[in-house]
Formats: C-alpha cells, structure tokens, sequence
C-alpha cells in the first residue's frame, strides 16, 4: 500500500519535483512584482463591476445575453481574487505552504478558468437560439438564465475542487508533476486536453454562427424594413462575442499546452522558465474583457462613461456646482436678492424679478 503525505508542507514536494519557486524574489523585485500585481487587479475588480453595474443600470442590457456577459465579468472578478491570493502566496511562500492551502489557491485559479469557459458555452447556446430565429436576444426567461448562472458556478466550482476531492499524487508522489507538485499527470492531461477540446469546438460553433448572421443579414437587409442599426445589432453582438472568445482563447491557451506537456511528462520542453509568463498572459485576459466590451458596444461604452462621471461628480461636489450654467446660478443669485428685498421692506417678489 503507498504511504500518503497529506501531513507534508509543500518545500517536500518541491524539492521532489526539483520546481523553480523563485528564490530571488525578494527586495526590488518582489516590490516590483507586487505592486504591478496589485495595480491590474485592482483594475480587474473595478472594471468588471462597472460592467456589472453596467448591466443593472442601464434597462437596454435587461436580456439574457447581457445578463451572461454580466455573469463572464463576475468571472473575471473572481479571477481577481484568485490572483490576489495567488500573488501573496507564491514564489518563496510556496514552499511554507500546507497541501489544504495549496490546493485552494490552485483551485480558484481552476475555478475562475472553468467559469469562464462554461460561461462562453452558455453564450453559444443563448446566441445560436437567437440566431436561429433572426432574434436580437433569445427568448430565455429570468429564471432560466439564473438556473444556466447556476449551472455555469457548479461545473467551475465542482471542476476547481476534483484535485481536492482524490485526483491528486499525494498518496502516490512518483505521479506528480512539475508545475503543480501534487496534481498527478493523469489529471493534468485530462483537465488541459478536456479544455483545450472545448476551446476548438467553442471556435468552430462561434464560426458558424457568425457565417450564418452575416449571411443572413446580407440576404435580408434590402428587403427587410426597420433601421439600419437594428439589422447590424445581432452582428455586432457576436463581434463582440467573438472578440472575447478570441482573446480567452489566445490568453490561456500558452499555459495550457505548458501543463499538457508537464503531464506528459516532457522533461526536455522547459515549461519551468515559461510558466509565470503564461500565469500574466492569462491574468491579461481579465483586464482585456471589460475594455472589449466598453469599445465594441456603444451604449456599454456610454453607460459605464455616465457612471464613472456621476461617481466624480459626488465625490466633488464643488467641481458639480461649477459645472452648473451661469444662467441657473444668476437666477438663484436674482432670486436671492429679492427675497432678501421683501424681508427689508415687507413686499412680495412677482414673477417678472425672480
């Protein structure tokens, strides 16, 4: 029977697994390191809740595909938060940690990855209903857009804790691997390959959606009445779709094929002097999407504008009250005086002075 070693600080499976945890970094470039960390995901978390704010605002963004995108921007803020524990318990800090804390922090960086993978699932399914139907938004009801929320949250987090629940090396530690120094290969091959897949087949089913809108739209525009925008609309919707997806895609792709070679077992493909540039390549993509949104969607761009000013604008108070024109302010001042003037003499203001 194999010994286990759910007892063992995380220094005893690094050094196992000869792992690269950034001994040197600490002084300037940890500084460095932390400060640039904490200025994107203070970014992320800002960003992504002016687009969940966005969405519950602005009555426009009341349909099921805009509630997704709300819900791919909680994603984004949970990938914030993973990054935030990550980044406080990383390099150096690696080797003092316990399995339990370790797991955690690899679990919700998996956790916030499957969220936004299912999540963009979800919008192909929401998007290919519409489509089909020449629709704008699908038909989707409240409670069936909170059930698939539901649904998208339970797969991320179920998939986040599978290493958790069994699937690691712990109990058999000639199965590690290098990157992940309790994750058994057999797990990481099935969780990148499994992702990987999707990331085709999200691509291929985007693809096709977006050939049979701008298909449809050029056939029906000269004889469909309505305006111009409103025939564009589904159009620009999965530009929009389309551009995050590309982005997700071209962001976590280098650090998945990273971890498929570790869990092949490559010795010789040198993911170790890779790994932390596809972790910021990966961290890119939660910063990239709200900006995404706000360009390609005007009346996001607006909204999340408007929001932003009236925020300024009850923090200073003063630079609201300049902004006021000159005629409101010159007719309180007349408005003032006159009613200073019929204090003095006891007289009452008609309209033509006030």
């Amino acid at each position: 029977m194999n010994e286990c070693y759910y007892d063992k600080r995380m220094d005893f499976f690094y050094n196992r697994s000869n792992t690269d945890t950034a001994e040197g970094w600490t002084g300037t470039s940890l500084v460095i390191v932390l400060c640039f960390g904490t200025f994107f995901c203070l970014f992320i978390f800002f960003s992504n809740s002016l687009v969940i704010a966005a969405v519950i605002k602005n009555r426009k963004f009341h349909f099921p595909f805009y509630y997704l995108l709300a819900n791919l921007a909680a994603a984004d803020f949970f990938a914030g938060i993973a990054y935030v524990f990550l980044m406080f318990n990383t390099g150096p800090v690696s080797k003092t940690l316990t399995v339990n804390r370790w797991f955690l922090r690899q679990g919700l960086l998996d956790t916030s990855l499957t969220a936004s993978l299912t999540n963009l699932l979800v919008i192909a399914v929401e998007r290919h209903m519409s489509i089909m139907r020449m629709r704008i938004h699908s038909n989707l009801t409240k409670k069936r857009v909170t059930l698939l929320i539901l649904f998208v949250w339970g797969i991320a987090i179920f998939m986040g804790a599978v290493p958790t629940l069994g699937w690691n090396c712990l109990c058999d530690i000639s199965t590690c691997s290098s990157l992940a120094p309790i994750y058994s290969r057999s797990y990481l091959i099935f969780w990148t390959v499994s992702n990987l897949v999707a990331f085709f087949i999200m691509v291929v089913v985007y693809l096709r959606i977006y050939m049979y809108v701008k298909r449809k739209t050029n056939v029906l525009s000269p004889h469909t009445s309505g305006s111009i925008t409103r025939r564009r609309t589904p159009m620009k919707l999965m530009k929009t779709v389309m551009t995050v997806l590309g982005a997700f895609v071209v962001c976590w792709t280098p650090g998945l094929v990273a971890l498929l070679l570790d869990g092949l077992n490559c010795t010789q493909c040198g993911v170790q002097h890779v790994k932390r540039w596809f972790l910021l390549l990966a961290l890119l993509n939660s910063i990239m999407n709200p900006i995404i949104y706000s360009y390609k969607d005007e009346d996001m761009y607006s909204t999340m504008k408007k929001m932003i000013c009236c925020f300024s604008q009850e923090r200073n108070p003063e630079r609201r009250l300049s902004s006021l024109p000159s005629t409101i302010l010159s007719r309180s001042d007349t408005s003032s005086q006159c009613k200073e003037d019929s204090i003095s003499q006891g007289t009452v203001c008609n309209k033509s002075s006030s």
